[in-house]
C-alpha cells in the first residue's frame, strides 16, 4: 500500500487544551505516520449557571481549531482518506439540537461545518457536583463510582438547578460524539461503551445504560446515546469535508485514554504511563476479567473498558499537566502584579530550563491541587521548605517528582512488580514536551521507559480504524 496512491487513515482528538491529528498510511510492515498537526483550542469559558466550581468549554472554539488542523494536513493525502477515526477527553457532556446542531458551509474550496445551536461543554474538569449532591443521587449499578464532571452527574444537576436549560436540547453526548453526530448526520447520538462507562449509570457487562434507576428519579432518558462497541463504524461523512471524500466511514467516537494506550499496548507486561493535562497509570488485565460489580469508592484503581472486551486497571490521576499550567499562571500574575509582562510560554521554557540545572531537591510538593476522584477533599500541600529550597528550579524540580509521585502512590510499584511489568511506555503531551517530567519518570520507576509523541491519542484512533480495513 505504500506509495502515493496509498489510502490513509485520519485520527483525530480533541483534547483538554489542544485537537490533534494524525494521517497513517499503511506499509508492507503496517503503517506510518505521514503527517501530524496539533492545534491549542483555547476554549475554556466561565459558567454562568454553576459559578467559579463550572469548568466549561467553548465548542465553537474547539471546532475552529479542529478546522485549522485538518486545513494545516496534505490536502492530496486527505483526498485519499478512507476512515476516520476520533477520540476526545471522557467523562464530559455537550448538549444540542438534534436538527440544529451544526450548519454546513464552504470553507475553501471544501465543505466544513459550524456548531449552531449547541451548549458550551461541560468537561471532566468540572466541580459543580459537590460530594453531598452525589450522595443524594440515586446509586448506579456501575462498577465505577460516580463523581463531579461525569456526563450524567451534570444532567442530574441541571435537573435540580436549571432545569429550563434542560428543554432546550433533545440529543447530548461528550464532544467527540457530537463531531461524529455532525459528520454522519446521526438521527440519535450514538456513543461508544468506553464513553458510556465514563458518564456513569452505566453497566459496561451488560452494555446497557441504568434506565430503571435513571427513569425512577426522573432523569431525560431521551438524552441518553445508543450505545456500541468500540471500533464499529458509526456512519459514513455526509459531505466532502476539508477534501475527505463524501462517504467516508467514521468510527464510534472512543476514549482519549483507552486510544493513547492503543497506540503503544503491544505487550501485557508493559504498563503505560500518559501525562496530558491529567495523568494516567495503566496496566492490562487478563483476558476474560471482569471488574467486580460495584466499586469501591476509596480505591485509586478502576477498571477502564479498552477493546474486545477487555479492561485496563488505570491510576487515574486528575492532576498532570493541569498542574503545571496552573504554577505557570501563578508566576504569571505574579509577574504582573509586580508590573512585568511575560508569555506563558515563556515562563514555562525557563522553568523547565531551572529544573534542568537543579537535579535533585528535598523539598517535597504534594500536586493534588484538583483533588483526586477517590479523595475529592484532598488538596495540595509543600514541605520540608528550607532557604536553600527556594529557587525555581527546586520548586519546579519538586512539582515535576510529586505529579509522578502520586501517580505512582495510587498504582505502586510493588503492584507493577507483581502483575510482571517490565517496561514503562510513555505518553501524553506533558511528557512529550517536558524533560523533567521524563527524568522523574526514569528516577522513579525502576524499569526501562520508552517514549511516544504527543499525538498519541490520535495515532491510536487512527490505529482503531486501520485494523479495521
Amino acid at each position: 500500500m505504500a506509495g502515493s496512491e496509498a489510502s490513509c487513515v485520519l485520527g483525530i482528538d480533541l483534547g483538554t487544551t489542544s485537537v490533534k491529528a494524525a494521517l497513517l498510511v499503511g506499509t508492507g510492515r503496517g503503517h506510518v505516520v505521514a503527517a501530524s498537526c496539533s492545534r491549542e483550542t483555547q476554549a475554556h469559558t466561565s459558567s454562568l449557571e454553576a459559578g467559579p466550581q463550572g469548568m466549561e468549554q467553548n465548542v465553537q472554539r474547539i471546532i475552529t481549531a479542529l478546522n485549522e488542523c485538518l486545513a494545516a494536513l496534505p490536502q492530496q493525502q486527505l483526498q485519499r482518506v478512507s476512515h476516520i477515526g476520533i477520540s476526545g477527553q471522557m467523562h464530559g457532556i455537550v448538549f444540542w439540537k438534534r436538527d440544529q446542531g451544526c450548519r454546513w458551509t464552504e470553507c475553501g474550496t471544501s465543505p466544513t461545518f459550524e456548531p449552531e445551536e449547541v451548549s458550551h461543554l461541560v468537561t471532566w474538569q468540572d466541580g459543580r457536583c459537590s460530594p453531598a449532591f452525589l450522595a443524594s443521587l440515586p446509586p448506579p449499578q456501575s462498577h465505577i463510582s460516580l463523581a463531579t464532571g461525569f456526563g450524567c452527574a451534570t444532567v442530574y444537576w441541571y435537573l435540580k438547578n436549571s432545569p429550563d436549560f434542560l428543554k432546550c436540547y433533545d440529543a447530548a453526548g461528550t464532544i467527540h460524539d457530537y463531531v461524529v453526530a455532525m459528520l454522519c448526520d446521526l438521527k440519535k447520538p450514538l456513543m461508544s461503551i468506553q464513553n458510556a462507562a465514563s458518564w456513569g449509570y452505566f453497566n459496561a457487562k451488560t452494555k446497557s445504560w441504568n434506565t430503571d434507576v435513571l427513569k425512577k428519579s426522573g432523569f431525560p432518558l431521551h438524552l441518553l446515546p445508543e450505545v456500541g462497541d468500540p471500533g464499529s463504524i458509526a456512519g459514513r461523512t455526509i459531505c466532502a469535508w476539508h477534501g475527505i471524500p463524501k462517504g467516508t466511514e467514521v468510527g464510534i467516537a472512543l476514549g482519549d485514554f483507552q486510544c493513547s494506550v492503543y497506540s503503544c499496548l503491544t505487550e501485557r507486561t508493559d504498563a503505560v504511563l500518559n501525562i496530558s493535562t491529567s495523568a494516567q497509570l495503566t496496566i492490562s488485565m487478563p483476558p476474560g476479567f471482569q471488574p467486580p460489580e460495584t466499586p469501591d469508592p476509596s480505591s485509586a484503581v478502576t477498571y477502564f473498558p479498552y477493546f474486545n472486551g477487555d479492561y485496563l486497571a488505570v491510576a487515574a490521576s486528575l492532576n498532570g499537566g493541569n498542574v503545571l499550567a496552573t504554577f505557570v499562571d501563578m508566576v504569571s500574575q505574579w509577574m504582573e502584579e509586580l508590573g512585568l509582562q511575560v508569555q506563558d510560554s515563556a515562563i514555562y521554557a525557563k522553568i523547565i530550563k531551572a529544573a534542568l540545572a537543579q537535579d535533585d531537591s528535598k523539598l517535597l510538593i504534594r500536586p493534588t491541587i484538583f483533588g483526586e476522584r477517590h479523595v475529592p477533599e484532598q488538596l495540595a500541600s509543600v514541605t520540608s521548605i528550607a532557604v536553600s529550597e527556594l529557587s525555581l528550579g527546586h520548586v519546579t524540580r519538586a512539582l515535576c517528582r510529586g505529579i509522578v509521585e502520586n501517580l505512582c502512590s495510587m498504582l505502586p510499584v510493588q503492584r507493577l512488580m507483581e502483575t510482571g511489568v517490565s517496561r514503562i511506555l510513555g505518553s501524553g503531551s506533558a511528557l512529550a514536551r517536558n524533560e523533567v517530567l521524563r527524568q522523574e519518570v526514569e528516577r522513579i520507576f525502576p524499569f526501562p521507559v520508552v517514549y511516544g509523541k504527543d499525538v498519541d491519542a490520535a495515532v491510536g484512533a487512527a490505529m482503531v480504524m486501520f485494523h479495521r480495513k
